[in-house]
């Protein structure tokens, strides 16, 4: 039976993943961001949810090996896409977005070639590590994304305390508006230096998986 438990929630991350690009078309910010941030964590937590329960019930399918690591690309191109687009970090997180996506076409092609064979190019421990990296800096960055236009809201007279106050003739919450700055700089830089990780991480398991496959590649065609 295709429709189990754990297939529908891998075609539910699958779902989520255009969903993400869809929030920031047709829904102001910052809750937009809390939106993505919430889509995005809830993908990250039922990867594992559906794997695990797929492995406990014996429910391991063809369907669910096909859709899992499919839902998964998407899901981190199309955040990655949103946050080149739509953040204001986008111009320090294109070359490490540029790699991640490249190596997953790579890799993608390569265990299409290989076929019957592509066996050879199994998950290894380390590609679960840039998995987790990548699924951790994207969410930070989301994070980054909802302080930065709350400040924007603030620092705009939007934020009603801060209108009582200076209709009441007091200075804003200066004191306030520098941790919320702190906070949202601080979180950014995070976010940028985790997808650099990530990156990194896709470099070396992308040639990795290119140096197993290497003997399959060799001759005539």
């Amino acid at each position: 039976m295709i429709w189990t438990l754990p297939n529908i929630l891998t075609t539910l991350r699958l779902l989520a993943a255009p969903g993400v690009a869809v929030l920031f078309l047709f829904v102001a910010r910052p809750l937009a961001d809390w939106l993505a941030l919430i889509f995005f964590a809830g993908a990250a937590i039922t990867d594992w949810i559906d794997g695990y329960l797929a492995r406990s019930w014996g429910q391991e399918s063809k369907f669910g090996a096909m859709l899992d690591p499919i839902a998964d690309k998407a899901m981190v191109a199309i955040a990655l896409l949103v946050l080149c687009v739509f953040s204001t970090l986008g111009y320090t997180i294109l070359l490490p977005a540029v790699l991640i996506l490249f190596r997953e076409v790579f890799v993608s092609g390569l265990r299409e070639f290989l076929g019957d064979t592509a066996g050879t190019l199994k998950v290894t421990q380390l590609a679960k590590w840039k998995t987790t990296a990548q699924m951790v800096a994207i969410a930070t960055l989301f994070a980054h994304g909802i302080l930065f236009h709350a400040r924007i809201e603030a620092t705009a007279g939007m934020d009603p305390a801060m209108i009582e106050a200076i209709l009441s003739g007091l200075e804003p919450d200066e004191a306030g508006l520098r941790l919320r700055e702190m906070a949202m700089t601080g979180i950014g830089w995070l976010g940028v230096a985790l997808l650099w990780l990530a990156a990194a991480l896709t470099v070396i398991t992308g040639f990795d998986y290119f140096r197993k496959a290497l003997p399959f590649l060799k001759g005539a065609k």
